[in-house]
């Protein structure tokens, strides 16, 4: 009457759980399963943080416009002359509210300012963090230097810590499109632009021909004199 208790018991204990090998083989097909979706959710992740990125930047330089158009920051340099620089290596935004929140020009060029936008809340921008985020801002009318004139105004905005080491910042020109994209696989180029915006500043004291003469640019302003 034992026998065949024992002989269910056998039975049962030799259908139990996995074998060593049945283990092995789950961790390589998980191992394989991982292996194949990994670079999909480093680039998903790389592309959610650097969209992100993006948008900060563009509301970083829409809140700088606003702040000039409505006086609250005052306005940077104005140029005769339509060349905006790219910004030095070096940054010196480590003091808070330097000069109304403009940093000490990376390079000595006076003719465009950069604004530090506290992306971390410490009250300061430094190298060190990519959070912060800083505004290249340069202005053009070609007939005056007085901003109460009215100026076409143009912002580039860079991460902070794009100011790290001595390779040279970089630009969009006439051949090549430097502004980042918000689709990457890594940590995008941290020497170029996020954004790029050009918007016109008009004050009470702007004239029609001044206002009209950059909008024509390089064509025949004729139209614009009285």
């Amino acid at each position: 009457m034992l026998k065949p208790q024992f002989q269910l018991l056998a039975s049962k204990n030799n259908q139990a759980g996995f074998t060593i090998i049945e283990s092995l083989v789950a961790v390589i097909v998980l191992g394989i399963l991982m292996t194949a979706i990994a670079p999909t959710i480093v680039l998903s992740t790389a592309t959610r943080v650097q969209s992100r990125r993006v948008e900060l930047a563009t509301q970083a330089a829409r809140a700088y416009i606003d702040g000039v158009s409505s006086g609250n920051i005052p306005a940077p340099p104005i140029s005769t002359t339509s060349s905006i620089a790219v910004p030095g290596t070096s940054l010196s935004c480590n003091t808070p509210a330097t000069d109304n929140g403009y940093c000490v020009s990376p390079i000595d060029d006076s003719s465009y300012k950069v604004f530090c936008v506290d992306g971390t809340g410490d009250g300061i921008c430094t190298d060190e963090e990519s959070k912060d985020l800083i505004v290249q801002a340069f202005g053009f009318n070609q007939n005056s230097t007085e901003a109460s004139q009215g100026y076409k105004l143009s912002v580039r905005v860079y991460r902070a810590d794009a100011f790290q080491g001595n390779e040279a910042l970089i630009r969009n020109d006439e051949n090549t499109k430097a502004t980042q994209s918000t689709f990457t696989g890594g940590i995008g180029k941290r020497k170029a632009p996020l954004v790029e915006m050009t918007t016109e500043i008009v004050t009470d004291q702007t004239t029609f021909e001044s206002l009209c003469a950059r909008l024509q640019g390089d064509n025949d302003n004729s139209k614009c004199s009285n």
